[in-house]
């Protein structure tokens, strides 16, 4: 249930973010220009770029943190492997 109410609320609030964009006249739009004003060729492959650097750079940084978790994991479980194998020998007197 808690889930189904986090989907919804994402739902929810998506749809109200976006409602203005969604529900604007025509009479007022600009004609496309972005932000920054008319685009042209640079700045389309200079975001292209940038974005597959992005994206190489995060895949790169997940990857590496996963591999030293994965790292940590197996030591952990070597380590409660050894102690469970010398557990009988330390039942003391």
């Amino acid at each position: 249930m808690r889930r189904l109410l986090v989907v919804f609320g994402t739902i929810i609030s998506t749809f109200a973010v976006t409602a203005a964009t969604a529900m604007a006249d025509g009479p007022r739009l600009d004609g496309g220009t972005g932000t920054l004003g008319e685009n042209n060729d640079m700045q389309v492959t200079m975001f292209g770029f940038t974005f597959l650097v992005a994206i190489t750079a995060f895949i790169t940084v997940m990857s590496l943190l996963q591999w030293r978790l994965d790292k940590r994991k197996a030591a952990r479980m070597a380590a409660a492997k050894g102690r469970a194998a010398t557990a009988d020998k330390r039942l003391g007197w």
